[in-house]
């Protein structure tokens, strides 16, 4: 199973090694599952954790060294409305990582994001950290 994995879920997978997050994280990538992350979400948690967390740079970079060797890492493709599900994302900067979910043909999202969880997006199914542990 495929699984893309949002920044959200990162974040507070690196800052809270055992939260509910990192656990899922850890899940998604241990075999069968196949963890996906797109280039999109790693920059924007090289953001949070300099504007965030500045404080907690080598919990970061600790945490990145693990996805170097655990995630496969996708680029996100540019904006494109053939992706009719995209529309339904209201927060516009979370469109991307749809895209990018859907071209690396993902079969899961894990998030934390109302936006995600809210949209009615059907394929990739789209899931909480707790319901992906429960699967």
């Amino acid at each position: 199973m495929r699984i893309l994995i949002d920044t959200n879920i990162l974040v507070s997978a690196a800052l809270f090694p055992k939260s509910v997050p990192a656990k899922a994280f850890f899940k998604a990538v241990t075999p069968p599952h196949h963890a996906v992350v797109c280039d999109y979400s790693m920059e924007e948690l090289r953001r949070v954790f300099n504007t965030k967390f500045p404080h907690k740079i080598q919990d970061y970079e600790r945490f990145v060294s693990i996805m170097a060797v655990s995630v496969e890492i996708v680029s996100t493709p540019p904006d494109d409305e053939s992706v009719e599900s995209e529309t339904q994302i209201r927060d516009i900067k979370d469109r991307p990582i749809l895209r990018a979910a859907i071209i690396a043909k993902a079969d899961l999202l894990v998030t934390g994001d109302k936006d995600f969880l809210e949209s009615g997006v059907i394929n990739p199914r789209i899931v909480t950290a707790t319901t992906f542990l429960e699967m």
